[in-house]
């Protein structure tokens, strides 16, 4: 018997396969069921699911819930904190392959964090955002627009 643990709208409820076989239910159509519980009726609706991050999204007699299931796996994952988000200092940025600079996006002093656009390399007759990577600080910008740059040529150093 498998145990899970539901998180619907931040409430945590646990149960079991048995559980889950004992529920007396009935597929109405493709997104929609007809639930009895306690002699009580439910007509819960399918809106959304994502089957890779185990959620979905419900429509219960006219309420939405967001529902994540978690199977003894994922819950062990959990436990061992192996889903702890770290955050990734940033020490250099350096040029990813020769190019011309089209633009500089930040500015020395300024605090970024991963996803922050740095600046425009334009490589091959194609103009790439070159993103952070982590945080920090930038410390010092090695370059300006229009100059030419090497692969791996430092362009901004981080604190």
């Amino acid at each position: 018997m498998s145990n899970y643990l539901i998180t619907v709208n931040e409430e945590e409820l646990h149960c079991n396969s048995n559980d889950v076989a004992i529920l007396d239910s009935i597929k109405v159509d493709a997104k929609t069921l007809h639930v009895l519980d306690k002699n009580r009726a439910f007509e819960v609706e399918i809106l959304h699911s994502d089957f890779l991050n185990k959620t979905i999204s419900l429509s219960i007699n006219g309420n939405i819930y967001e529902v994540k299931l978690e199977d003894k796996y994922d819950q062990q994952v959990k436990k061992m904190g192996l889903l702890a988000v770290t955050s990734h200092k940033l020490n250099e940025v350096k040029a990813p392959m020769p190019g011309l600079i089209v633009d500089v996006m930040v500015k020395v002093g300024q605090e970024i964090v991963e996803g922050t656009p740095l600046f425009v390399l334009s490589a091959m007759k194609m103009e790439n955002i070159i993103l952070a990577q982590g945080e920090g600080t930038v410390k010092s910008i090695e370059i300006k627009k229009d100059d030419a740059v090497e692969k791996g040529q430092l362009i901004i150093e981080m604190e």
